[in-house]
């Protein structure tokens, strides 16, 4: 049992951020029911890579749901959809803005089906404020709302990060707000709307930089692989390569130096504190750059852990998919013939579920109307269902 079982959801959504939280909840235990158009997800065609006819795209996000592929515009389909929301305790929809409403599944109209079900919308820009009507894609909003300033090298192109991190942060968030919506629910017996946007969430993610230009008045400039507000905390060269070094407390920078046999540097007043390091951060990066040149970067990774300083290789995706870690931690999974990446989420009781592969398009229209008491044949017959 999860800790969701018995908690049903709707999922009138594509692409990315919608599907990420519905994994999410399915994962916990939610029976997610994936309503798809006949033309299916925009993500499973969405490759090369595909494997039996999947696309790694879909597969990331889509395991542990069912596939129901109904027409929402022809009038036979109605019935089944209403039977459905009635019973619904969530409906997580990304359509643009207006675009539910046409199809009549808007919050009023389906609120008025059922008062209980949480409706968590999700968009570019919201749906209020002087860009609700505008579609939303991570890329964009990426640019948009800031990400990409601060992204890539110092004095190179801006740079987008390398993965969908506004469509992620928004599933996430959607996740959390349903949750929070279920509890209190749980309380007073009404559901709610939730409104969860692209561009809000990317720009609660630029955090600490967003709060140094509130702070300063000043905007922030990019620090390729450095950091705004603490040094040293950034990938040095080795004689080999690179590797990342994050000396993040004064206790760090003591073990540092004294690893590296530079008490001298404690004593220097332009390294004193992480302020004054910030301050004469090139000076310090130079000589840091000199002592690593010396030594490739297994050693220095093997000086820093036997010293308890944080550092790292900078590892390509297939070696942190292998990474020990990673399979210790279950998070290299397979169901049904389709390898995934597992749930980051660990509960002791309650632990995600990896049951259901990601879903054909359609696969279990007829599991699902037959449950509601319908006929899928004929459903089927009059354009309703696929």
């Amino acid at each position: 049992m999860g800790a969701l079982s018995g908690i049903t959801v709707l999922e009138f959504s594509r692409v990315l951020a919608g599907p990420w939280c519905g994994m999410t909840l399915a994962d916990l235990g939610a029976d997610v029911i994936k309503l798809e158009s006949f033309d299916g997800d925009d993500t499973r065609g969405l490759g090369p890579p595909f494997l039996d006819g999947m696309s790694a795209y879909f597969a990331c996000c889509n395991r542990n749901k069912r596939s129901l592929a109904i027409d929402l515009r022809t009038p036979a389909s109605r019935p089944l959809l209403e039977a459905l929301v009635r019973e619904a305790d969530v409906l997580v929809e990304n359509y643009r803005t207006g675009g539910a409403e046409a199809l009549g599944v808007g919050y009023e109209a389906m609120a008025a089906i059922n008062p209980r079900l949480v409706y968590c919308s999700i968009s570019g820009y919201g749906r209020d404020g002087p860009a609700a009507m505008r579609p939303g894609y991570d890329y964009v909003v990426q640019a948009e709302a800031g990400l990409m300033s601060i992204t890539g090298p110092a004095d190179g192109e801006p740079s987008k990060v390398g993965v969908a991190v506004a469509d992620l942060a928004t599933g996430q968030n959607a996740a959390t707000a349903i949750l929070a919506a279920l509890l209190q629910r749980h309380r007073d017996g009404r559901g709610q709307r939730i409104d969860v946007s692209l561009f809000d969430s990317q720009l609660a993610l630029l955090a600490n930089v967003a709060g140094n230009a509130l702070f300063t008045g000043a905007d922030a400039p990019r620090y390729g692989n450095a950091h705004a507000s603490i040094v040293p905390y950034q990938a040095f060269r080795a004689s080999d390569g690179e590797f990342v070094l994050a000396v993040a407390s004064e206790k760090l920078w003591i073990q540092l130096c004294n690893a590296l046999g530079r008490e001298d540097w404690l004593r220097d007043p332009r390294f004193g504190n992480n302020a004054a390091r910030v301050a004469h951060r090139d000076a310090l990066c130079e000589a840091l750059e000199g002592v690593f040149a010396g030594g490739t970067i297994g050693h220095w990774l093997a000086l820093f852990e036997q010293a308890g300083v944080p550092a790292a290789p900078i590892n390509s995706v297939r070696q942190a998919l292998e990474h020990p870690v990673a399979r210790a931690r279950g998070m290299r999974v397979e169901i049904g013939g389709i390898p995934l990446v597992g749930s980051p989420i660990k509960l002791s009781g309650t632990p995600p579920r990896l049951e259901r592969p990601p879903p054909k398009l359609g696969e279990h229209s007829d599991e699902i109307a037959g449950a509601f008491g319908f006929d899928p044949a004929a459903l089927r017959a009059a354009g309703a269902i696929r």
